[in-house]
């Protein structure tokens, strides 16, 4: 009679998702991952809430659910002499986590996803004494692999294998997450072992961002629990091909061919080293672009340095200008740089490095082994070759059918539903 029934006190049920990330910045990728997944959990009706560090980025109002601030400036201070002085990061900020849980607790959740807790802001041990109880299913994005080493955050450069039996007699210990004295690598291992175990295998899913981070942590004491890969994604209307990109006369192209590298921070990991020796080896008609370089003595004249920005349609133009991008990292998950130059139409060579490849086909670009920079350069003139037109629809085409964020961040909703429905 008029409709379907409803008890009076029946209640529509709304599921609930924390996420937790050290800032929410769009200026960085977790941030901005971060802040559209809850954006579109919003749409989806879900309450949506988003923990982060106060002291990394003050107090923010997130428009993509609720923020919760945790810890302070002096805090995260104090957390950053801890890891400096002890090496014992992720084992500070015990007041900060403690009021941390009891929110949760009160909002008790239905998916807490982790992005990332290295970040000056959680006491790991406290966070998953809850987490192993609290009866919330847990989704562990992992961008880098500082989960299941004693301290670094990315092996693959060094190279080391000690996080596959236990660390000890780090030689990374000045890497990030600092530390300047002491070498607790082997106590950081069996800490982090005992902490992230501690949640039953049904309780808790990670999610790589490529298919060698998957394989890498199948090999460590993470090994148990159920691993799914979701690939990062891009804004691919922003990142599209610009026609005549007037970056060209402004950084004075000349007509040259041109090669270019982007990071956000400029490092011998990066490829920094390795550009350089490629320099040396252009055609007069060959150029090198680097974006994200803030200081540029004692680069050569056929490297043209370009600092460090954040407007994605500056970056898009840059792109679009190039005739092939170029990634020679020595360390990498899954580097968007790619999926954006392929999305701007611009073919990539890059290293065989980590997730790097798993974003490059033989028609959207080439591979070739690290430190091979002759190699490199002779796959950049065989695109130049063979002329960019050539390239550029294929590798539009691929990157929307692959690289389209809506898609990737509907795929963390099959998920979190799948969870749910178990």
């Amino acid at each position: 009679m008029g409709g379907p029934f409803r008890e009076p006190d029946e209640k529509i049920v709304m599921n609930t998702l924390v996420q937790i990330n050290p800032v929410l910045r769009t200026t960085t990728s977790t941030g901005r991952i971060a802040r559209e997944i809850g954006i579109l959990a919003q749409d989806r009706g879900w309450k949506s809430y988003l923990a982060y560090s106060r002291g990394r980025d003050g107090v923010i109002c997130c428009p993509s659910g609720t923020s919760i601030p945790v810890g302070s400036r002096l805090d995260t201070a104090w957390h950053g002499l801890v890891t400096r002085l002890a090496d014992r990061h992720g084992l500070a900020s015990k007041r900060a986590t403690v009021d941390f849980v009891r929110t949760l607790e009160s909002l008790r959740p239905d998916i807490v996803h982790i992005h990332n807790i290295h970040g000056y802001f959680l006491n790991y041990p406290l966070l998953f004494e809850y987490l192993s109880k609290s009866g919330a299913h847990v989704v562990w994005t992992l961008h880098d692999t500082w989960a299941f080493t004693g301290h670094c955050y990315s092996f693959e450069a060094v190279p080391c294998a000690k996080w596959k039996t236990g660390c000890g007699n780090c030689s990374q210990k000045r890497a990030f997450p600092t530390s300047w004295f002491i070498d607790r690598s082997a106590e950081n291992f069996r800490d982090k072992r005992a902490a992230f175990t501690s949640v039953p295998e049904n309780k808790m899913t990670f999610v790589t961002v490529s298919e060698w981070l998957r394989g890498q942590l199948k090999e460590s004491f993470l090994s148990g629990y159920d691993c799914r890969v979701i690939h990062n994604g891009i804004d691919t209307d922003v990142f599209a091909p610009v026609e005549n990109a007037p970056a060209a006369e402004r950084l004075g192209i000349n007509g040259r061919k041109v090669i270019l590298g982007v990071a956000s921070i400029w490092s011998k990991e990066k490829g920094l080293d390795d550009f350089l020796q490629m320099a040396s080896l252009l055609n007069k008609d060959e150029v090198i672009v680097l974006v994200g370089v803030n200081d540029a003595r004692g680069f050569p004249p056929n490297i043209i340095a370009v600092p460090r920005t954040a407007d994605a349609s500056e970056l898009a133009e840059l792109y679009s200008l190039a005739d092939a991008f170029v990634n020679l990292t020595w360390q990498d998950n899954y580097p968007t740089v790619n999926l954006e130059a392929i999305s701007c139409g611009t073919p990539v060579v890059t290293y065989r490095t980590g997730g790097s490849i798993e974003s490059v086909t033989p028609e959207t670009g080439a591979i070739v082994d690290r430190g091979d920079i002759s190699g490199a350069l002779a796959e950049v003139r065989r695109i130049e070759a063979s002329g960019k037109s050539r390239f550029r629809p294929v590798c539009r085409e691929y990157a929307l059918g692959h690289f389209d964020r809506k898609d990737r961040f509907s795929d963390y909703f099959k998920l979190y539903n799948e969870l749910i429905n178990r």
